[in-house]
């Protein structure tokens, strides 16, 4: 099995290094084979995602990926900006399902910021479809307003689009899912507004006639956000598109205590997987040894089950994450109540946990 290790920039490196660790603790034998991404690569190389990254991703059996993105390149042209890398590999292994796992560890209640007991037993799926919808929609870019009160005026446009293909495949995920767990469905839209989700709601409805045993809703982007902190555990999978996926998922981050709990994984339709932590790159605390590795191990654990057919070594990695919680070890940002430690210290704990 061969991993495609892209550490990127920010505290990228750090979290990967402990999630390195943890799968080599395994001794499974893993090909483990490093690139620069983002950032880092475009200091070498001039661009965020060389040729030579890019090779090595669509050859590999799953990518294990940190996070990109750094302020100082902020200036620079949009298509060389560090965050490309993630678009273009998004879109170069076709990886259109983003799966989001929303967990409330129950040693974690206290740094969630809903009350416990409308928190407690959160264990929520958010299926986001990723390479459709407004972030990759043509045509786009800017021009002189060709109507409307500012007419003539310099505007910048996007555009959102779905096709029914892009739409059935991510609901096929979505039911699959919800039949290995609660089976229910909330598929999430904007169809009282916009006519792309109203065929978004259309084509859903339809796949869910394949589906018999698994419940089916629909709920308004703004009310399921708003439900996302009145009743969240009323949620079993969530299915939605790119842009509201984007947004409805950092929100139930925050109900789990800490973004730096929340793993991720993006698959094709072959089950090659790109896993990474939800999290970005956290310049302003990188190198300080106090980054969260939980999201990024947790994200390797969801590599092994998806991509590599190790489901019994995906479930050591989170019984190991679970351990290691309860004996009260915290990052900063989960330090409510616990015993402080670094970034490392928090990978020499799971490493131990595991034997």
């Amino acid at each position: 099995m061969k991993i495609a290790v892209l550490p990127g920039d920010g505290i990228g490196p750090e979290i990967i290094a402990e999630a390195v660790r943890v799968l080599r603790a395994l001794d499974e034998h893993f090909e483990l084979e490093f690139a620069e991404v983002g950032g880092a690569a475009y200091d070498r190389h001039g661009h965020p995602l060389p040729e030579a990254t890019l090779k090595l991703a669509r050859e590999a059996d799953a990518v294990l990926f940190g996070a990109v993105g750094d302020w100082k390149y902020d200036q620079l042209a949009r298509a060389l900006r560090p965050e490309q890398a993630i678009l273009g590999l998004r879109k170069s292994l076709g990886l259109f399902a983003n799966l989001r796992p929303a967990i409330l560890y129950p040693e974690l209640a206290a740094a969630s910021t809903l009350k416990p007991e409308v928190v407690a037993g959160l264990d929520i799926l958010i299926v986001r479809e990723l390479t459709g919808d407004i972030y990759f929609g043509t045509p786009r870019g800017r021009r002189a307003a060709p109507d409307g009160a500012f007419a003539g005026q310099p505007e910048a446009f996007d555009t959102m689009r779905y096709a029914r293909g892009e739409i059935e495949r991510i609901a096929r995920v979505a039911f699959e899912a919800a039949r290995r767990r609660n089976r229910k469905v909330t598929s999430v839209d904007k169809a009282n507004v916009l006519e792309t989700f109203q065929f978004w709601k259309d084509v859903v409805t339809e796949v869910h006639a394949g589906y018999a045993d698994v419940r089916l809703e629909h709920m308004y982007v703004d009310n399921a956000a708003m439900q996302l902190v009145r009743l969240p555990t009323s949620f079993d999978v969530i299915v939605t598109g790119n842009m509201f996926g984007d947004i409805l998922s950092d929100e139930a981050a925050m109900l789990t205590g800490s973004i730096g709990m929340l793993p991720s994984a993006s698959l094709n339709e072959r089950g090659q997987g790109l896993y990474e932590p939800s999290h970005g790159s956290a310049p302003d605390i990188a190198g300080k040894g106090v980054a969260n590795p939980l999201a990024t191990i947790l994200s390797a654990a969801m590599m092994l089950r998806y991509s590599l057919d190790r489901a019994p070594q995906a479930d050591r990695i989170e019984a190991a994450v679970r351990k290691v919680l309860a004996q009260g070890l915290r990052t900063a940002d989960i330090a409510a109540g616990g015993t402080a430690v670094g970034t490392k210290q928090m990978g020499d704990a799971v490493v131990a946990a595991l034997g």
